[in-house]
């Protein structure tokens, strides 16, 4: 304001340039804590740890999830967080059967929180030679990468682990040695690895933090279900529930099916622009 006012009294239009570029930086900071008042989950301040699995459709699906993951890690560069991949599994032809990725920054849970969920790709598949249109399905899971304030009880007897090579270009050291971990909660079935840090022991440790946040999810959903169930409420969870469809043909639009927003320049949607849903999302179920 005080700029306004000296430029209105010396007649300067050259100041306008400084006082555009001070409002715009004024409205992104105002709009990322109007975003922030939205996450007041318990965990919703936490690093987050996002994983994305290929689902029906071969190659077609391998490649969306790396599409994806794409457009995920640029949304995060985008917005300051650092990425780290904890996790590949390559497809045999293309793409990503499956990849889990480490979001470290304030808040980066609440932010990525509304992502979970089945994600469904309609275009005109690059893998088949008639250039017919295809459907594709990922799914992504989001948990929150809990320190150690947050106690999870899990025995020891219950764990399986398993060491192999680490996957990726030749050469590195994580390829020499057995440093690859695969656990394995025997009672629920969950498995998860990590291979990308590196010594074993930090696979490890990185491994333990990820099935220490799936079992916390699982105990939660188990509760809401149980909650759900007294008040005569049943919500299936299931694979083919999208959350968010992404059509390249015949037409361009990605929509929200939760929240009703859609945008159609998917080009942008792809390079990571998605704050957009992120926030319709917050708004609608705070």
């Amino acid at each position: 304001m005080t700029l306004v006012e000296l430029g209105l009294d010396e007649k300067d239009d050259t100041i306008f340039e400084e006082v555009n570029t001070s409002f715009e930086d004024i409205k992104s900071r105002y709009e990322k804590l109007k975003l922030e008042t939205l996450m007041n989950g318990e965990y919703d301040a936490n690093n987050a740890i996002i994983t994305l699995h290929a689902g029906a459709g071969g190659t077609e699906a391998m490649d969306w999830v790396q599409m994806l993951f794409r457009m995920y890690t640029r949304w995060a560069e985008k917005n300051g967080f650092a990425v780290r991949v904890l996790d590949m599994l390559e497809g045999e032809e293309a793409g990503i059967k499956s990849v889990t990725v480490g979001i470290t920054g304030d808040y980066a849970y609440g932010h990525l929180r509304c992502e979970k969920g089945v994600h469904r790709l309609v275009r005109i598949s690059p893998f088949d030679a008639s250039g017919r249109r295809h459907t594709s399905f990922a799914s992504m899971e989001v948990m929150p990468e809990l320190d150690d304030s947050v106690t999870v009880e899990i025995n020891p007897d219950d764990l399986k682990m398993d060491v192999f090579r680490a996957s990726g270009a030749g050469g590195q050291h994580v390829n020499k040695t057995s440093s690859a971990v695969r656990i394995t909660h025997i009672p629920t079935g969950i498995i998860v690895s990590c291979q990308n840090e590196r010594s074993q022991l930090q696979n490890r440790e990185m491994a333990m933090k990820m099935l220490k946040a799936k079992l916390l999810q699982l105990k939660e959903r188990e509760q809401a279900e149980k909650r759900n169930q007294i008040q005569g409420e049943q919500k299936e969870i299931a694979w083919g529930n999208q959350i968010r469809s992404y059509v390249f043909c015949p037409y361009t639009m990605v929509k929200d099916h939760r929240t009703g927003y859609e945008d159609g320049n998917v080009q942008k949607i792809m390079d990571g622009e998605i704050d957009e849903f992120i926030q319709a999302y917050l708004s609608t179920y705070k």
